[in-house]
């Protein structure tokens, strides 16, 4: 659904609802691993044995099925990509403890390896969960990318030719790789058209490829009173 087109309603498209989805996943990602602390944690006093060749089955036919999913989103670049993989990543490593603690309990009783490994790979995901976490609610508080230095934009405007000043400066992201900018400079006067419209095209092109997608250029001239 990210991936539609813009229409009357939505008229940056869909980006958000990939931004949305990731909230989603971390939040499903941080309740899952509470669930799964509230009931391992208590093992660690009263261990049970489970059913060592039906964990070996399961455990197998899981690390193969996310294995091949959590690979084809590693490389993923949205922070909703991320979100997925790490989601995966924790499947597969469960189902690799649940292999491991299978078999060593296959050939010996240690009950309480199941809920040890179970505390300590969901502690590992928590700690990259939090990290995705607070990037994607600082995305929805519309918080400049992080990928984005606004102060090295700011410098670029003011290099080019006949740029007096900037400000209202503003960049947000839509799903943590298209961004958003608009800004209005000043210029002298006496500029021409032809020369307005070489600063607005070399105000562009000193944004490439920084993810930009939709840029707003508004011009004033230096007799304009600045707006609030």
């Amino acid at each position: 659904m990210s991936e539609k087109e813009y229409n009357n309603k939505y008229t940056y498209g869909y980006r958000r609802y990939s931004l949305l989805s990731a909230l989603i996943n971390t939040v499903v990602l941080i309740v899952g691993s509470i669930f799964v602390l509230w009931n391992a944690i208590p093992r660690l006093v009263s261990p049970k044995q489970p059913h060592v060749k039906g964990m070996i089955g399961f455990a197998i036919v899981g690390v193969l099925v996310n294995g091949l999913a959590a690979y084809r989103t590693k490389s993923g670049s949205s922070l909703n990509e991320q979100v997925v993989s790490w989601h995966l990543l924790e499947d597969v490593l469960g189902w690799v403890a649940v292999l491991i603690v299978s078999i060593v309990m296959y050939f010996k009783e240690i009950p309480i390896l199941d809920p040890l490994l179970s505390i300590g790979i969901t502690l590992y995901i928590l700690i990259n969960v939090y990290s995705n976490f607070k990037k994607t609610i600082l995305l929805f508080l519309q918080t400049v990318p992080e990928d984005i230095d606004i102060e090295d934009i700011v410098n670029k405007f003011h290099s080019i030719d006949n740029v007096i000043s900037t400000h209202h400066n503003h960049i947000w992201s839509l799903d943590s790789e298209h961004h958003v900018l608009s800004t209005h400079i000043k210029v002298p006067n006496d500029l021409t058209l032809e020369e307005i419209t070489e600063v607005k095209k070399q105000a562009r092109d000193s944004l490439d490829n920084l993810g930009i997608e939709h840029t707003t250029i508004e011009i004033e001239l230096e007799s304009e009173s600045v707006p609030r």
